[in-house]
């Protein structure tokens, strides 16, 4: 009798345990985030939003301002529509801007507000309309290579004619 009761509350304490492993996974990897504050959402619209995941952090000025909901491909407009849901407590202007930014080099990516300076807030159901997509790295290799191999068929051109 004794080793059955010792035997129930050691496997409720390792449930517990492994309950608590899972949730700190989840939350370091954004896949959970508890939030019971009341917040307002907002959408936005960018021609490319890279590698930018639901979960993904909202922040301004390097504050956590709110998160990213979700993430829609709009066949009319054949742009990604994202849907934000930011703290009630962060008020932006109506004319400020966001742009899709990385942390560190290789790092995940997150959506960045800069403040406007209108006199009225963003409100729920507003879409942000002041945009920057995400920088693409092979876009930018490429961009350097075709420049490089231009440049080089200038020098062999202006070479050939001397």
């Amino acid at each position: 009798m004794q080793a059955s009761k010792n035997d129930f509350w050691v496997g409720l304490f390792v449930m517990l345990g492994v309950a608590a492993l899972v949730f700190l996974a989840l939350q370091s990897a954004n896949l959970l985030s508890l939030n019971f504050q009341p917040g307002y959402r907002i959408t936005a619209r960018f021609e490319n939003i890279g590698g930018l995941k639901p979960q993904a952090a909202v922040r301004s000025a390097g504050v956590l301002v709110g998160r990213v909901e979700s993430i829609a491909f709009d066949d009319k407009t054949y742009q990604a529509q994202v849907t934000l849901a930011m703290e009630k407590r962060y008020a932006f202007p109506k004319d400020s801007s966001l742009k899709i930014l990385t942390s560190g080099l290789l790092g995940e990516q997150y959506i960045g507000v800069e403040a406007g300076a209108d006199e009225k807030n963003l409100a729920a159901g507003d879409t942000v309309t002041a945009t920057q997509s995400a920088v693409v790295l092979e876009n930018i290799i490429g961009q350097f290579l075709y420049g490089k191999a231009e440049e080089s068929g200038k020098s062999a051109a202006t070479g050939n004619r001397k």
